[in-house]
């Protein structure tokens, strides 16, 4: 019923009118004052629906108004002591109370004198609140309801009663056609019976002989035959068909089940507690939370029954016709699945309501929940399509292929595969953007370049920035104190086309720079090595890096930021570069194809049916990576290694993800192998089509005139690597870096690399170029090397395209024999590009897996030699021999900054001194080294540990020998906390050494370490130390109350949402749970292989891996070193003491030793 009306004045002032003249009823009332026994008489007047009062029979304005719908009439005991002794005794005034629907609504107490006249108010009143009509509305409805049912049973009985009909009809037919054939039969037997009475009494005798073993081979010959099928191949198969049938319907069983919950449990009692006078949540949460899951419990019950009415006519199994009725109505997936995340988010902010907490909690309590929390029975829907999927790929591989619901399983299977492919799309699509959106939500004045769905996120991380004006001055005692380290520490956010630059407040939330906030990176160039000539690598240890910003608009300036290490600093340049190199690398080719030959980039890779359409060893999506290129979804090795070295471009997302899970699906030596063949053999190693695309020209306009270009709007810059890349400006900084020059008149004809001469032309006309050093032993690009053929079109003189290495001082223009000599070809531009490819994965492949080459010496060795033989190409560009070098220093110099410790080094060291006991250690000196062995282990766990859910299987040993090592380590500590508390006989100093533990566990949360205070939470909460009631009795209440803070921080109630909430909000260095990580990938890998049935990588199951997990796990927490703690070997050796640790039964016998049960 509606809650509200609008008000119209002028509306009500006629109705006013209109209720005097015509009211249905109309004289005086008293009506009851706020004050409780005061009365005032009012002239009242009814008009349909609405009762007004006047304060006076001629009063023309109402004083007010009632609306009497839905509203109820009673009448109301007499009220004592409101008549004055002094009045004469009389009949007593009749009191009624009009009780209205609405919620905050104060009732109406009325008053007359007359109770013939309270009775007739009463009845006007009744039939004004239109009751008697919403009564009988609802009985027409139900009958309504009612006569639709028997509407329905009758089409059904008459549907059964027609099929029955023709079922009948069909037997009568087959009755007469035996009929027909036993009466054929008869009549042939005829004159053999009347031949067999003549026959004699031995022939007689001799002919059932026959019969019988006629008989008994027949017999003998059919069990032979059964026996052989049931042994058969056919027989096995039809089994496992049956076996996968009843499997699938105990999986449907189950899952009606889960929904009945969900729904019974959880949709209807949290909408009736949001009709509640005090709601806990309100109906739009509710119906965000649960979008259609009421529809799919009704859906997957329809399903359900079919399913057992199929199985009560066993061994008869049909059913493909219970998929095509399924299959249309599984849209609504769509809705749910897109709706998934949303609701999860809107579940965790109504949990911030203590009232639903408590409701929910009391919900999950029920017996049927089976301790699942809500969240569980939510995603139970996301695998239902997938489980589907692969229940009819099982029942197909055991379907023969001439069976008669064959075709009809294939079908279902596609349509479910190309939803659930409908489905995964859409999830990936706003991925992205709910990621992007995050991020702009922590930042508190917002960031609108965020708001741009063609923006990929690549990295974050903490990062120190340089005092510009202070940059000359700083020294090693000023780099390393703290003011500058809490003072200058940035959170960077780099995407595919923005650098953004913030500082964190105490509550978590990011601020942009007001001056270099946002930088865009196509008016940005990387210097890896800032001035390396004036010794400030002393200075900053080789951390730095500086980024010029030259805006359009303003001055341009400088960002200098520091690394934690240098493997973090090279994995920040490495994609910074890449994001830069992509961007520029598009606005060349945009220039140089659009704007000369007519061939756009988009043009190029429509023009290539293998970039974007699914052919037998590749299959696309619809998402697109941050090239605008189609994701892909499954591919074979070879056309993976195909899109890592194609010339035209290299999205930072693919490579990251190749290089991340490569080793699922290929090994080291073929990756590096290809590599090397692409290298040395570009134009067999490329596919002909990338290379016709790369050199889209027209071959019909060859080499016309040259003019002098110096015009300085189509200056074109690079970054480095590789040269291929668009600036806007030109900066003394960059002065060795490959220049370009390109027309941007649309009418000059397309760049000709394939003609040779200028002397073609005798009026070419040639300006200054630089020329190269007489003994380089280079072949630069100069101007003299590129010829334009203008269009016959082309009313002005065209501008030309000049690639430059301006290394050396301008000379003199060069000659027209010498213009003969330098030829300009495709060898050498394919060279250049297929070595920055190559140099480019190299990079990315060194800086950001190192363990790589540390744990294969032979790979390490083969790409020495490999970037070795670069080195000597007497055709390197100088940013190439820079970029070579650089690799070259990676892999073969140590780097003191970046070694780390083991464990097994720590455990050999026996000439340390006596290790200390647990009372003259300090909770900070436990604090820290607990830290220390705990990131020592965690990060010196390799990426392909991650993999295939080693963890898991019975050789995890072997398989995942660090993983496990981390997981003994944990619980070798966990054992040490509970033993030392055990150890003590007293109260008190159980106590104390509680209270000290609790300490030590804080000390871990301020030092982000996690996995420490897990550690120490979780042995607290054993059964042996937990049950010692009087030792927890004499625990401060301060301590108990850090207790439950610590342990509120890492619950494992939500999926660790608060652990995951708060390693979000922390700066590394931090040590998180590796069990929390390990769970999100065992639920990645459930039911997702590494391959497809046709043999190809899934390689978005790669990217989930890839992007999801390694990613953030890896480089924002294993890659950064612990912050200012040293080793400290008496500390860390009581820690990895395993003599000082008790068994579990050894502890609890301790523990009941120490305080008995207490007898029953």
């Amino acid at each position: 019923m509606q809650k509200s009306v609008r008000y119209n004045e002028g509306h009500a002032l006629h109705l006013a009118f209109l209720a005097r003249k015509e009211g249905t009823k109309r004289g005086f009332l008293s009506k009851r004052a706020a004050e409780a026994s005061r009365w005032h008489e009012k002239w009242f007047a009814l008009y349909q629906n609405v009762l007004f009062y006047f304060e006076g029979e001629q009063s023309g304005r109402p004083a007010g108004m009632y609306l009497l719908e839905g509203c109820s009439c009673e009448i109301t005991p007499s009220a004592k002591g409101t008549r004055s002794t002094t009045e004469p005794l009389r009949r007593p005034p009749y009191y009624f109370t009009v009780l209205f629907g609405h919620e905050g609504q104060k009732p109406l107490e009325l008053r007359c004198e007359e109770e013939q006249d309270g009775k007739e108010w009463m009845e006007a009143i009744h039939q004004a609140s239109y009751a008697d009509i919403l009564i009988e509305r609802e009985v027409l409805m139900q009958k309504y309801i009612h006569l639709v049912q028997i509407v329905e049973t009758e089409k059904i009985a008459a549907n059964q009663l027609r099929h029955q009909l023709e079922d009948q009809d069909t037997e009568i037919e087959r009755l007469k056609s035996e009929i027909i054939a036993l009466n054929k039969t008869k009549e042939r037997m005829r004159p053999y019976q009347s031949n067999q009475e003549d026959e004699d009494p031995d022939i007689k005798k001799i002919k059932k002989v026959q019969s019988f073993m006629r008989g008994w081979l027949c017999r003998r010959k059919w069990k032979t035959i059964v026996q052989d099928y049931i042994c058969s191949p056919h027989a096995e198969s039809m089994r496992k068909r049956n076996q996968i049938v009843f499997t699938m319907v105990e999986a449907e069983s189950e899952y009606v089940h889960q929904l009945y919950i969900l729904v019974n449990g959880f949709l209807r009692p949290l909408r009736m507690a949001a009709s509640s006078k005090k709601p806990p949540i309100s109906h739009d949460d509710v119906s965000s939370i649960f979008l259609n899951s009421e529809t799919i419990m009704f859906l997957h019950e329809i399903f359900h029954q079919g399913l057992k009415a199929r199985i009560a006519n066993w061994p008869t199994l049909i059913l493909a016709d219970l998929f095509d009725i399924l299959l249309p109505m599984l849209n609504i997936y769509q809705e749910f699945v897109r709706n998934h995340q949303y609701s999860l988010q809107v579940l965790a902010n109504c949990k911030q309501n203590r009232d639903f907490d408590k409701l929910l909690k009391q919900y999950e309590a029920n017996p049927a929940c089976e301790g699942r929390m809500l969240e569980t029975f939510l995603t139970y829907p996301m695998f239902q399509i997938p489980r589907y999927i692969i229940t009819l790929h099982e029942l197909l591989a055991h379907t023969p292929h001439e069976h008669v619901e064959r075709k009809s399983l294939e079908f279902a299977k596609s349509k479910l595969e190309e939803l659930s492919r409908i489905m995964h799309d859409e999830v990936s699509d706003t991925e992205n953007i709910r990621k992007n959106l995050a991020i702009e939500r922590m930042i508190v004045e917002g960031c609108d370049i965020l708001l741009d769905t063609s923006q990929t996120f690549i990295r974050q991380g903490s990062l120190i920035q340089v005092p510009s004006v202070e940059r000359g001055k700083l020294s090693k005692v000023r780099l390393g104190s703290l003011s500058l380290k809490k003072e200058g520490e940035r959170q960077c956010f780099l995407f595919t086309k923005h650098f953004l630059i913030c500082t964190r407040s105490s509550g978590g939330k990011l601020h942009l720079l007001k001056t270099g906030g946002v930088l865009s990176l196509i008016e940005c160039t990387l210097i890896e090595e800032p001035d390396a000539t004036k010794g400030s690598g002393q200075v900053f240890g080789h951390l730095d890096f500086k980024i010029v910003v030259e805006p359009p608009d303003s001055a341009p300036f400088t960002v200098v930021l520091l690394a934690p290490s240098r493997q973090e600093k090279a994995a920040w340049t490495s994609d910074i570069s890449q994001c830069v190199d992509n961007i520029r690398c598009n606005g060349l080719m945009t220039i140089v194809f659009e704007e000369n030959s007519k061939v756009t980039v988009p043009h190029m890779i429509k023009s290539d049916a293998r970039l974007h359409k699914d052919d037998t060893d590749i299959c696309f999506s619809k998402t697109l990576n941050s090239c605008k290129v189609p994701q892909i979804r499954y591919a074979s090795v070879e056309r993976l290694l195909e899109r890592l070295t194609d010339l035209r471009f290299l999205s930072i997302d693919f490579l990251n993800t190749f290089l991340h899970t490569y080793r699922i699906f290929t090994t080291a030596a073929v990756v590096l192998a290809k590599l090397s063949d692409i290298y040395k053999r570009p134009f067999t190693s490329i596919p002909v089509r990338s290379l016709e695309l790369f050199f889209a020209t027209s071959q019909n306009n060859r080499g016309e005139h040259l003019v002098d270009g110096k015009s300085p709007r189509l200056c074109r810059k690079f970054s480095s690597p590789p040269p291929l890349a668009v600036s806007r400006t030109s900066s003394p900084v960059r002065a060795r870096k490959l220049s370009l020059t390109s027309p941007l008149n649309s009418r000059i004809g397309a760049l000709d690399l394939t003609t040779c001469s200028a002397s073609s032309s005798p009026t070419a006309t040639h300006s200054p170029a630089a020329s190269p050093p007489p003994h380089t032993g280079k072949v630069p690009l100069d101007l003299s090397r590129v010829h334009l053929a203008p269009s016959a079109a082309s009313l002005s003189p065209p501008s030309p395209v000049i690639f430059t290495t301006p290394t050396t001082p301008l000379s003199k223009p060069a000659s027209p024999g010498s213009l003969g000599q330098l030829t300009c070809d495709k060898e050498f531009i394919i060279r250049r590009t297929a070595t920055n490819r190559v140099l480019n994965v190299l990079r990315h492949w060194v800086s950001k897996h190192a363990q790589d080459f540390e744990l294969n010496n032979e790979l390490k060795m083969n790409v020495l030699n490999l970037l070795e033989e670069v080195l000597r190409d007497p055709d390197l560009l100088p940013q190439e021999r820079k970029a070579t070098a650089n690799i070259l220093r990676a892999l073969s110099q140590d780097d003191q900054d970046d070694i780390h410790l083991k464990l097994e080094d720590i455990i050999q060291l026996t000439d340390c001194p006596k290790a200390e006991c647990f009372e003259t250690l300090s909770a900070m000196e436990l604090a820290e080294q607990i830290t220390l062995l705990d990131h020592i282990i965690f990060r010196s766990i390799p990426y392909e540990e991650f993999l295939g859910q080693g963890w898991m299987k019975l050789d995890k040993n072997e398989r995942t020998p660090y993983i496990m090592k981390t997981s003994q380590h944990f619980n070798d500590m966990s054992n040490l906390v509970a033993s030392q508390i055990m150890n003590y006989a007293d109260v008190s100093s159980r106590a104390n050494a509680i209270e000290k533990w609790v300490a030590v566990a804080d000390i871990c949360r301020c030092l982000h370490n996690y996995n420490g205070v897990l550690e120490i939470t979780s042995a607290l909460n054993r059964s042996a130390i937990y049950r010692l009631k009087r030792t927890w009795a004499k625990v401060s209440k301060q301590t108990k109350a850090l207790m439950d803070k610590l342990q509120k921080t890492v619950s494992s109630e939500g999926r660790f949402k608060n652990l995951r909430e708060t390693l979000k909000n922390c700066n590394p260095p931090a040590v998180p749970y590796l069990g929390m990580y390990l769970t999100d990938l065992a639920f990645i890998e459930e039911g997702t292989p590494n391959f497809t049935e046709e043999g190809l990588v899934n390689f978005s199951k790669m990217r989930m891996v890839g992007d999801n997990f390694i990613v953030h796990l890896m480089q924002r927490f294993q890659c950064e070193p612990t912050a200012g703690v040293s080793l400290f070997l008496q500390v860390t050796q009581y820690l990895l003491d395993k003599a000082l640790i008790i068994d579990e039964d050894t502890l609890y016998e301790l523990s009941l030793k120490i305080e008995p049960r207490l007898p029953a």
